[in-house]
């Protein structure tokens, strides 16, 4: 079985300072048959002006992972926190028992884009915390955030993984979601998954109780992978 999120379909918003699509419901945008998947609440495809950016505002109990593909983005929290983020990198934050913060593009003279991902925690009510790093791609599918650290990934507070996918022209790897649930979300870049359907950058797939052999298309495909627990 699968639940397939055409790019051209998702939620959007226009703020002149943010751009914003949305893969799930968020803010404004409401539709009761895209509300998440599985612990995976929002995937937000952010593209911010030169000096803008998100005033203060708060969270609590969630496990929020900034990935930033151009730019850099400035972090500030009630906690004292004052965190710059360039492209490449990735942050997670443990939102916990309550945090506020503000977030801004670094630069003046760039644009900022970057994908705002929500996981629901497992567990609430946790002191709120950071973690960043760049982390190379050294295999199709690298971790860069696990339940507990693995091969020098982020930690995160629920039982399940996000994975940046790479795969060039004609290569192809095996999603096995048999026996756990998986999301894939495509940057750039374009695939076919079992020899018919494609996919194009930012295309959404969620996949449940089957294995799919993804292959790239001629350019190549940088995606995020996310194996997500039974909810």
């Amino acid at each position: 079985m699968y639940y397939f999120r055409p790019a051209q379909e998702r939620g959007t918003a226009n703020f002149g300072w943010l751009q914003s699509k949305h893969s799930f419901s968020f803010g404004y945008y409401y539709d009761r048959m895209h509300m998440g998947f599985s612990a995976l609440r929002v995937i937000n495809d952010d593209t911010v002006r030169p000096g803008a950016g998100f005033d203060t505002h708060g969270h609590r109990d969630m496990e929020i992972i900034s990935y930033i593909l151009e730019g850099a983005i400035e972090h500030v929290d009630s906690e004292g926190n004052r965190f710059v983020v360039p492209a490449g990198e990735v942050q997670r934050m443990s939102a916990g028992t309550g945090i506020t913060h503000s977030e801004y593009n670094h630069s003046t003279s760039q644009r900022l884009k970057f994908l705002q991902i929500w996981i629901q925690p497992n567990r609430q009510g946790i002191k709120p915390g950071y973690e960043q790093k760049s982390i190379i791609q050294t295999k199709k599918l690298t971790p860069l955030v696990t339940p507990d650290g693995r091969d020098d990934s982020l930690t995160m507070q629920q039982d399940a993984s996000l994975y940046r996918l790479h795969l060039k022209s004609g290569e192809s790897v095996v999603l096995d979601t048999r026996i756990r649930p998986g999301y894939l979300h495509v940057i750039e870049g374009s695939a076919t998954f079992n020899s018919n359907h494609k996919m194009m950058a930012g295309d959404g797939l969620g996949l449940f109780k089957e294995d799919i052999q993804l292959q790239a298309g001629i350019d190549g495909i940088t995606a995020l992978w996310f194996d997500l627990p039974h909810q």
